[in-house]
Order: structure tokens, then C-alpha cells, then sequence
């Protein structure tokens, strides 16, 4: 079982990965609905792992990602998008993140994600 925080802007989204992480016997620490709380929450949490859309308020996925690197540059984050940006993802990628997934997602592709990224 990881410990793990979310990160997005959308109720629907955080309900889903929530379901999903529960079914899936991991602990939701924290849920963020902004950049800036993601950064907040994850230096007050700690957790495993964060999921991290790249589209917020406040802060973007980019940002958070070179933040929160710089606290703990071991962090395992996932980044969950809808954009088919393939620039921004790979920049995201480049300082840090350590994973993607696609909206939508279906249920497997993020306990797969998450037992892969805890395997590394």
C-alpha cells in the first residue's frame, strides 16, 4: 500500500482516482485542487507518490514538478493530462516527473502506473 496525494482541478477526476487508489489498497493522503496547494500538501505529506494533472490553476504541471524536485528529488509523480502536448509532457518528464497517464484513464493503467513507478 503506497501513500499517495492528488493533484487536480477537477472534482470528477479526484472522485475517480480516489475510487480507484481505494480499490486498489493504497492511501489517499491529501487532495489538491491547485498548483499551489500540491506544493503545500506535498511538503506537509510526504507521500510515495503523487498524480499530478498538468493543467491547474495557480500553478501548472511544469512548475509543481520543478518545485517539488527541489524538495525532494526522489518524489515519484505521475503526471495524469488530457493534453496531447507532447512538448509539455516531455518537459515535465525532463525535470523530474516520472510517469504519464491519458485522459481518460481506465482503472488499470493507474494501478499499473503506480506499481511500476514504486518498482524503480
Amino acid at each position: 500500500m503506497a501513500k499517495i496525494m492528488i493533484a487536480d482541478d477537477s472534482d470528477a477526476i479526484r472522485l475517480v482516482l480516489k475510487d480507484i487508489l481505494l480499490i486498489g489498497e493504497h492511501q489517499v493522503l491529501k487532495e489538491a485542487t491547485d498548483g499551489a496547494e500540491a506544493v503545500t500538501f506535498y511538503q506537509e505529506q510526504k507521500p510515495d507518490v503523487l498524480l499530478l494533472d498538468l493543467a491547474m490553476p495557480k500553478k501548472d504541471g511544469l512548475t509543481v514538478v520543478k518545485e517539488i524536485k527541489k524538495i525532494d528529488p526522489n518524489t515519484k509523480i505521475i503526471l495524469i493530462t488530457a493534453s496531447d502536448d507532447q512538448k509539455v509532457i516531455n518537459q515535465c518528464l525532463d525535470h523530474g516527473a516520472t510517469s504519464y497517464i491519458s485522459k481518460p484513464f481506465d482503472f488499470n493503467a493507474v494501478l499499473k502506473a503506480i506499481t511500476d513507478i514504486l518498482e524503480k
